[in-house]
């Protein structure tokens, strides 16, 4: 049974954490099809997950780092380590207006929950006081706060823990549910939400955020609220004709700037190394030149974001504040998008198409270059994060692009990449394969002279073809689906199921594939780990070529790719 702490401490901002990605992976493509303010460009939920998965990735480095260097002997970092590493995680990799907020509300309880850098864990109160702070913070970073916005989610929630008492988890869920009543009432608060029928886009973010953290503390995730008469939408329950709702509204209180003709052309975001004086004067200057400003950090770094006409003097104010970097300029007419750093000099032909796929093990990588494919290596345990495949399809340089995970778990990393660069005007299919046997028959029928869309389908329909197994060593005793397993067993997974409990690989591997072919097959795909030594693959080929003789069989060696045998059934 997972652990459920009584107080919040460091690893349960880690579980919150990664909770926290996994809801907003889920929700991600409902929450952009809701958005419609400060601008209707469809990419909240995007921008949440990634900036949230920033975090996730530096609490997971400090957990990391402590594992190697020993952590002095104090059994793991401490909540202030934590806490501090989520907040600067998401600073750094806020991404838009709801994630630049985002990030905030986790600095302002990062700064409540590290105050007593000494202190192993807080209760309920110190949880109320993070809260408050976290919802106080991101109001005053915003020039112009707006209600029926994120901030009046996040001050709903706060005032709903303040009046609480109790553990953490009556705390969280108090929070919770303040604010999910505070974002049913969104649309009454902004003229563009009610006229669309939906609430706000950043609040119900926000919400699955909150959600996150009272299945961290309470062990269960609360109930979706129920639908409120003239709410359009709430929290958990979004209405299913989303195409009907994002429109362009005109602006409609103070600070907003819906997407129309009339509103500023591009968005402005950057990391500014600074003094707080410099800062201030910044956000003068901003306010000036543009709306729905932004800034949020302190302590020499800051995430500044902005809308205005006029992309160069915004970028100019921040070289005069500071350090500017990680500049990023899009322009909301086209969705492309401009980064600095990039290499000058003559265009780059681009190519037609590209296929990206992540792969587990440095032979499949060959394998998977030599078939034409751009391979991201995802070695055990550490898995790539959506801004490594996006470089991976940029630095592709292709007008099409179809991308491989080849892993369940990143289905929603590999569905937030594909958004951003969707963004960027290149064109992406994500296949969701399951695992590298099925990227290896998708690659297969690969045509790039052929029309993307029949490309897709004919790649779709071969991976969805081919029965996914491997062959892995249990690490601990557990609980599965074939029964109690012991730390060493070998274990046979079927589809992602566990199917066999053996104790010797051969013969795990032959009981896994007698499963699979009882079904039929014509061909199957055996990839070795580099602990598998050869013989073992001339006897699953001999047992294949014995009891299956219209089946054939290859061979590939992956390398160090986690599980000792990936076995695909075509």
């Amino acid at each position: 049974m997972a652990r459920v702490p009584q107080t919040f401490d460091a690893p349960a901002v880690r579980t919150w954490c990664g909770l926290a990605l996994r809801a907003l992976g889920r929700a991600r493509e409902e929450i952009d099809a809701i958005n419609v303010y400060p601008v209707a460009d469809g990419d909240t939920g995007t921008n949440l997950y990634l900036t949230v998965e920033s975090a996730v990735a530096a609490v997971e480095a400090v957990f990391a780092a402590h594992e190697v260097d020993g952590g002095g002997g104090s059994g793991g970092p401490t909540l202030a380590d934590a806490a501090r590493a989520m907040a600067h995680g998401a600073l750094i990799g806020a991404r838009g207006n709801s994630g630049t907020i985002l990030a905030q509300l986790l600095r302002g309880m990062a700064q409540v929950l590290a105050a007593d850098g000494e202190c192993a864990h807080t209760d309920g109160h110190g949880l109320c006081l993070a809260l408050r702070h976290a919802a106080d913070s991101a109001r005053q970073a915003v020039a112009h706060p707006v209600e029926g916005t994120v901030l009046t989610v996040a001050s709903a929630a706060a005032d709903a823990a303040t009046g609480t008492e109790g553990d953490c988890g009556t705390v969280a869920r108090a929070a919770y549910e303040g604010a999910c009543a505070a974002l049913a009432a969104t649309p009454g608060q902004l003229a563009v939400l009610e006229r669309s029928g939906v609430v706000d886009a950043g609040g119900r973010g926000l919400v699955a955020v909150l959600a996150a953290l009272v299945e961290t503390l309470t062990g269960q995730l609360p109930g979706e609220p129920a639908l409120l008469p003239g709410a359009g939408a709430v929290a958990g329950v979004l209405p299913t004709v989303p195409h009907a709702r994002v429109g362009h509204a005109e602006d409609d209180a103070p600070g907003a700037c819906a997407h129309s003709t009339s509103g500023p052309a591009f968005e402005v975001i950057y990391l500014l190394d600074a003094e707080d004086a410099a800062v201030a004067r910044l956000r003068a200057r901003l306010d000036a030149l543009g709306d729905s400003l932004v800034v949020v950090g302190g302590d020499g770094l800051w995430n500044v974001h902005v809308h205005v006409d006029d992309a160069g003097a915004a970028v100019e104010a921040g070289v005069e504040a500071g350090r500017p970097h990680r500049i990023r300029i899009t322009h909301f007419g086209t969705g492309g998008a401009h980064t600095t750093g990039a290499v000058r000099g003559a265009p780059r032909e681009h190519a037609r198409r590209v296929v990206v796929a992540v792969v587990p093990g440095e032979g499949l990588a060959g394998l998977y270059t030599e078939a034409g494919a751009t391979a991201v290596l995802a070695r055990p345990g550490e898995p790539p994060a959506s801004g490594e495949l996006v470089e991976a399809v940029r630095r592709a340089h292709a007008r099409e692009v179809v991308l491989l995970p080849n892993d369940d778990e990143l289905r929603h990393t590999a569905a937030a990449a594909a958004e951003q660069a969707r963004g960027e005007g290149i064109r992406v299919a994500l296949i969701p394969t399951r695992s590298a046997v099925q990227g290896i028959a998708a690659l297969a029928v690969h045509e790039p002279g052929r029309r993307f869309d029949e490309d897709v389908v004919a790649m779709t329909s071969a991976a969805g073809a081919t029965r996914h197994a491997e062959v892995t060593v249990a690490e601990h005793q557990s609980w599965t689906t074939a029964g109690i397993c012991q730390a060493g067993d070998v274990l046979g997974l079927v589809d992602g199921d566990v199917a066999v409990i053996g104790q010797d690989v051969t013969a795990t591997a032959e009981t896994v594939l007698d499963r699979m072919l009882a079904a039929g097959g014509e061909l199957v795909t055996l990839v070795l780990g580099d602990e598998v030594p050869d013989p073992v693959a001339d006897r699953l080929q001999a047992h294949v070529r014995e009891s299956y003789l219209a089946v054939d069989t290859v061979v590939y060696r992956g390398g160090r790719q986690g599980a000792l045998l990936l076995i695909g059934v075509e």
